[in-house]
């Protein structure tokens, strides 16, 4: 579902290459003897990757820049949640499908090893590759429901700096940008911005050892605040941003991501500005060309493979079970193995075996996921929202969203996608899955398919249309799309393909690093322990760079190692940090923590 005629014909190249296999399959199906005629790599080079989204192509790619002879292990569609997808019979009249996707894309500037891999990506016309194709958003607005004003404001890029990187200088820049978006009694938002100064000049020990212990909601004293505080600052931030529950989530993740954002918005050590989107659908713009740059440099694609067990024996994985799209199971044999897969699907694949052989896998299974799952409304006429992402705070089932067709300049909606009458797609994230809804009065979970569409629907004219004038009419409503990796809701027992890390209080000590005691096995997703503490794709991307350095280190390799941005620090609060230490050590408070 990587978009229907790439899926299909990825798909149909996959299934079709499975009796050219030969030096990675044996078993049940093992390949004529004709596929092996170009003989086999050399000893120690063979690398199979298990998973095909961010993580598993980030693997890959650097893998086969390096000379190893990569094979990705797929079960449905390359790019993962990443990736867009078609809308099943959407096109009419020689137009491609109406576009759809797991959740929209967002590149901010904090990332850096992500947009590395984007500028390797070659994409015809641009000098930079595929980063090339990110845009940024002008402005970014809170909608706020039961008649209360709309907090809407311009996104500060570039140019928002201030002269020093001082406690001071920070203080004054952030209390303005909140006095100005926010809009909360000026004490509130002094104590806020005071809390973020703890943060920032705290050490690591106490981040790791304190804050990693401590909610959100305690760290900003949620419960002594106004209802407007709470919704914005604590549950705004963490449940819409984050997809954890403020009450439950590690302030060291929302910290540290916040951090970042400051920096960023504050104009250090970003690659761009704060809110970045690609310009056309994330295949068009990045899955393809990435798959058609990979099988350039030599990486062959299975897709339609599921893995079922990564087998253990003789103190190294010996071989990984999979079923092939014809559903017969076969063994992949390699000389490295890069798991690849989110944690959620990957835990169940670890044997007995290879659990005993390293208890950090096992630890694995106390991480948390969640749901935040995408869907789609097309419209036959623009409504003028915000030219930008906006989120829907008051939403029960906290909803994100921006309008897409107007960050895509070189499309035009009507005329290329769908039947040419939806003239724009408003890309709609549900971060809460489990409160009632304002409609029908269930959670998502218990809501069938068209019920959430019509719960969604009406939160967002909820949020949108509450202060006079009507932005989001029905009659404007050309069709909708939930992401098929939801099913089974309306009934007892729900399932979701594609869940969310979420980042609970210690959470941290349960995340894996990318190597592991089995001397050939390997791990990369957005839950190995990375600079970045979020499940996102610059964690997915920098895990597999983690993964990629430990297994060149494993085989001996002369190849250059891959380069592994850290987030940003900016070096002016390096001084009060090592202060913070010293206090920390001897059981004092932040110096800027005054309860």
């Amino acid at each position: 579902m990587a978009g229907t005629g790439s899926s299909r014909r990825t798909f149909i190249a996959g299934a079709g290459a499975a009796a050219a296999a030969g030096a990675v399959l044996e078993g049940a199906a093992a390949a004529p003897a004709a596929a092996a005629e170009a003989g086999p790599p050399p000893a120690g080079r063979r690398v199979a990757v298990l998973g095909g989204g961010v993580a598993g192509l980030t693997a890959a790619h650097e893998l086969a820049e390096r000379g190893y002879a990569v094979t990705v292990y797929e079960r449905r569609a390359l790019g993962g949640k990443a990736r867009s997808m078609d809308v099943p019979d959407s096109a009419r009249g020689g137009r491609r499908p109406l576009p759809a996707e797991h959740g929209f894309r967002f590149i901010p500037g904090i990332y850096h090893n992500l947009p590395d891999t984007m500028r390797r990506i070659p994409f015809p016309g641009n000098a930079a590759g595929v980063w090339d194709n990110l845009v940024a958003p002008r402005e970014m607005m809170f909608a706020r429901a039961a008649g209360r004003e709309d907090l809407r404001g311009p996104i500060p890029w570039p140019g928002h700096s201030p002269a020093e990187l001082t406690p001071e200088e920070i203080r004054r820049a952030l209390a303005g940008i909140l006095q100005t978006l926010v809009r909360l009694p000026p004490h509130e938002t002094a104590y806020f911005v005071d809390r973020v100064l703890v943060f920032l000049t705290s050490c690591d020990e106490r981040r790791e050892e304190v804050w990693e212990r401590t909610p959100w909601w305690d760290f900003v004293r949620a419960e002594r605040m106004s209802n407007e505080y709470r919704r914005i600052l604590a549950v705004g931030i963490t449940r819409n941003i984050v997809a954890t529950k403020a009450e439950e989530a590690s302030t060291r993740t929302v910290g540290t991501l916040g951090e970042a954002f400051v920096f960023n918005v504050l104009g250090r050590g970003a690659d761009g500005p704060p809110d970045r989107i690609l310009d056309l659908p994330t295949n068009e713009a990045w899955i393809d060309p990435w798959e058609a740059h990979l099988r350039s440099l030599g990486v062959e694609f299975r897709i339609g493979w599921t893995v079922r067990e990564v087998r253990y024996a003789g103190g190294r994985v010996s071989g990984v079970a999979v079923e092939g799209p014809d559903g017969v199971a076969r063994t992949v044999t390699a000389d490295h193995y890069v798991s690849a897969l989110p944690v959620e699907h990957a835990r169940r694949t670890w044997s007995a075996a290879l659990r005993a052989a390293d208890p950090m896998l096992g630890r694995c299974d106390k991480l948390e996921t969640d749901w935040m799952t995408g869907i789609q409304f097309y419209l036959t006429e623009r409504a003028e929202l915000v030219h930008g992402h906006l989120n829907c705070i008051d939403s029960p089932w906290s909803l994100t969203a921006i309008q897409q067709a107007e960050h895509w300049p070189s499309r035009d909606f009507p005329a290329d996608y769908g039947d040419g009458t939806a003239v724009d797609c408003l890309s709609v994230d549900i971060s809460e899955w489990d409160k009632p809804g304002i409609l029908y009065g269930k959670t998502a979970k218990q809501c069938t398919r068209e019920e959430v569409a019509r719960e969604v629907w009406a939160q967002l004219k909820a949020s949108l249309n509450d202060t006079g004038k009507a932005l989001l009419t029905d009659t404007t409503l050309h069709s909708w799309f939930l992401d098929p990796g939801v099913d089974g809701i309306g009934t007892p027992h729900p399932t979701n393909q594609d869940e969310l890390l979420i980042h609970p209080v210690g959470t941290l000590y349960n995340r894996p690093s990318a190597d592991t005691r089995i001397p050939n096995f390997f791990l990369s997703g957005d839950y190995v322990a990375v600079d970045i503490d979020l499940a996102t794709m610059e964690g997915a991307n920098a895990s597999a760079r983690a993964a990629v350095n430990a297994l060149l280190d494993r085989d001996g390799s002369d190849a250059a190692r891959c380069t592994v941005h850290p987030m940003y620090r900016a070096p002016e609060l390096e001084a009060a940090k090592r202060h913070d230490r010293w206090r920390y050590r001897l059981g004092l408070r932040n110096l800027f923590d005054l309860g």
